[in-house]
């Protein structure tokens, strides 16, 4: 983890880009793109097309860092080539764009409401790739589908203890408990989650601070307060299933949180357009994410 990224990270304009669909989200991904299943045969092919997609977005002369302050790559990605460069490389020195990785195995069966992250054994030697692969940071999830404080807590408690040993490795984590957009109880949800991050936020360093990646929440401005925080590097938001103009719209109503959208990213994206089609329609995106992130 280099200052330059550090400050980047803690002051730069933009948002970060979402390119971390693992293997579940891969195909649903690809078909928005205009690839059919059809298309490929094998789960290596499936990631190679993938790849080709994220590639094709990453050299775009639409993503450089004056925009994008950073992208979170899926493991996979991490570990290939972007025009014959380690990606995460490629991304800072060609790009000036800051590499996260997702970090975490997938989720648990629905328990109180909430959906708290696989075990992660080997996470250590994930993270120490990471770190020799010069990211910056680390990302994981869990979703809340309602507002059962056992199951907030239960969530917010893990994403805390993993954080822990994610800032040992020397990376910053960014702590993604989700709450589903269709959550009976949204804001009931929300309440609660921010009580818990709060109480939580207790252990952390200023040092060593964490990052936030949350639902655009009901009231706009809900998360001023860690937004403020000294312990908290940056807030960022997840598009969860909002289309690209409501999540704008809502993003620009939460002064100081920036986006880190993937479906809404790529939204209009596909793979049978030209480069110069492919281009525009990226750098009209990209100008409006990155104008809701400036508020």
């Amino acid at each position: 983890m280099s200052g330059a990224q550090l400050d980047k990270v803690r002051t730069g304009q933009g948002f970060i880009a979402a390119l971390d669909q693992s293997g579940g989200s891969t195909p649903k991904a690809l078909r928005l793109y205009g690839v059919e299943e059809s298309a490929y045969s094998s789960e290596d092919e499936m990631f190679d097309l993938i790849h080709q997609m994220r590639s094709r977005i990453i050299t775009s002369p639409a993503f450089t860092g004056d925009r994008v302050l950073g992208a979170i790559l899926f493991e996979q990605t991490m570990d290939r080539s972007v025009e014959g460069v380690p990606t995460s490389t490629y991304l800072w020195e060609e790009k000036g764009v800051v590499p996260f990785l997702k970090v975490d195995k997938g989720l648990e069966d629905e328990v109180d409401g909430a959906q708290v992250m696989k075990p992660n054994p080997g996470l250590d030697d994930l993270l120490g790739r990471a770190v020799a692969a010069g990211v910056f940071g680390t990302k994981m999830r869990s979703v809340i589908k309602r507002a059962d404080e056992a199951g907030v807590a239960a969530v917010v408690d893990q994403q805390f203890e993993v954080a822990d040993q994610i800032i040992g490795a020397g990376l910053v984590p960014i702590i993604e408990p989700e709450v589903d957009i269709n959550a009976p109880d949204k804001a009931a949800a929300e309440a609660l989650l921010r009580d818990r991050i709060t109480e939580r936020l207790g252990g952390v360093s200023a040092d060593a601070p964490i990052m936030l990646k949350l639902t655009l929440p009901t009231e706009p401005d809900f998360y001023a307060d860690l937004v403020a925080d000294d312990r908290v590097l940056r807030v960022v938001a997840l598009s969860g299933g909002y289309s690209r103009e409501e999540s704008n719209e809502r993003l620009a109503a939460n002064h100081g949180v920036i986006a880190s959208f993937s479906r809404a990213l790529t939204e209009g994206l596909s793979a049978q357009q030209s480069d110069e089609e492919f281009d525009a329609t990226l750098d009209a995106t990209i100008a409006s994410i990155a104008a809701a992130s400036a508020t």
